[in-house]
């Protein structure tokens, strides 16, 4: 299929499965069963992939550290698109992570050339206002790239091993993209990996929420994470067919490999830029000391970022939901009741007449109506798939579907608006 991911265009995803083959990104079905209380968005298949997120989970059971990081790009108005990550986000910090949200200024400014003031001011009046809102604690971290320090220090370490030959391949960069526009795509790494810094308790699992068109940022952080860290273990056999570790210095100060070598028991040998680790089994002990002492010699250790990926949702006239888009989304400031025609003017999957819908059953899975219930608007599981099989069935008209999810997002709205003007009176919570 050779599909192109783009974070800055609004692709529009048809055949997920494809990103199983063609990028790497991991089937989320196999996790489910062991997630407790699964967000809604999880037990419904939107969120469709993942990357690692198994380390995540074992972090969440085992009550150790972890974090959840995704940033939004103050570039257009807060729609219902936006609100699905805010809630993973949410989700994430209830179930004990340590949360992230970033501002994405540096972005917006390079890339759609927006305006410091504008950028903060969109950024806190739609977006921030609204994730606490929805339930965001202010013992999680809000920030903008350009005041935060750590951020900005740690992208231009990251920088020092990125090169435009990587972020062409990664990103379709040309000779005619800004050196502004790399920039902020690396500093986007750092927001990636910022939270396993020492200030925030070292490294952790830490996973990012993502629609699967952000997967280029992942990509290319876990490859940046890998060539920061000082120390590579490799899995291999002897001649005999005997397993062991080995565990290769990439760029680790002097010492550092004599210090493993006299930290890991059992039968290890020392050679010049490697130390092989025989009869070892326990692959997550010699990891443990091997970032224990990357961290005693300054280096970074840090753990590959994970990724959930969630499938866009519909543009209420086909296509995607996407913020350059007026007409296509339901932004979270709207007019209740004008959000609520919107519903009613919106692109169904019923068939071309009544009798043909009574006949034939409708689509819901062409249907943005349905997606709206989907991913939003319907809590309960068993009334979803009510309405589902009514659908197909041909026992529900369009026009029943409209007025229930038009009732729904025009009281969703006017809650959500309300909640927002409590939301203004906590900023300064949360150093805002």
């Amino acid at each position: 299929m050779n599909v192109k991911l783009d974070p800055w265009s609004s692709t529009n995803i048809v055949d997920y499965s494809k990103l199983f083959e063609e990028f790497g990104i991991m089937p989320f079905d196999g996790l489910y069963s062991s997630i407790e209380d699964p967000h809604r968005l999880m037990r419904r298949k939107v969120i469709f992939g993942h990357r690692s997120y198994e380390h995540v989970l074992d972090a969440m059971h085992n009550k150790e550290p972890f974090a959840v990081m995704s940033g939004f790009m103050p570039s257009g108005r807060i729609h219902l698109g936006h609100k699905m990550v805010m809630e993973e986000i949410i989700w994430h910090q209830q179930k004990g992570a340590d949360a992230f949200v970033g501002i994405a200024d540096r972005e917006a400014h390079s890339v759609r050339g927006i305006s410091w003031e504008k950028c903060r001011d969109t950024g806190i009046n739609e977006y921030l206002v609204s994730l606490i809102a929805l339930g965001f604690e202010p013992h999680g971290h809000i920030y903008f790239q350009s005041t935060s320090d750590n951020v900005k220090d740690l992208s231009f370490e990251l920088g020092s091993k990125a090169n435009f030959s990587e972020l062409s391949a990664i990103y379709g960069f040309t000779g005619e993209t800004s050196l502004s526009h790399m920039v902020s795509a690396v500093t986007q790494s750092a927001d990636i990996l910022h939270p396993q810094l020492e200030e925030y308790g070292g490294p952790k699992p830490t996973v990012i929420p993502v629609g699967a068109d952000q997967d280029p940022h992942i990509r290319l952080t876990r490859g940046l994470g890998h060539k920061m860290n000082m120390f590579k273990i490799e899995s291999r056999e002897d001649k005999d067919g005997n397993h062991y570790f080995s565990i290769r210095s990439k760029a680790a100060p002097g010492g550092a490999l004599e210090e493993l070598h006299d930290l890991i028991p059992g039968n290890t040998k020392l050679f010049e830029g490697h130390l092989d680790v025989l009869g070892a089994d326990n692959f997550e002990q010699l990891l443990k000391v091997v970032r224990e002492v990357e961290l005693r010699y300054g280096g970074y250790a840090f753990v590959p970022p994970a990724a959930t990926y969630h499938r866009f949702m519909s543009g209420l006239q086909g296509g995607k939901m996407s913020s350059s888009i007026p007409e296509s989304h339901i932004a979270l400031l709207d007019d209740p009741k004008e959000g609520a025609k919107k519903v009613k003017r919106a692109k169904t999957g019923g068939r071309m007449s009544l009798e043909e819908q009574k006949k034939l059953g409708g689509e819901p899975e062409k249907c943005s109506v349905y997606d709206l219930l989907l991913f939003h608007l319907i809590e309960d599981d068993q009334e979803l798939l009510q309405i589902r099989e009514e659908c197909i069935t041909g026992q529900r008209t369009c026009g029943s579907c409209k007025n229930l999810a038009a009732e729904r997002m025009e009281k969703f709205l006017k809650d959500h608006q309300e909640k927002r003007e409590i939301a203004r009176g906590r900023l300064d919570e949360y150093g805002l």
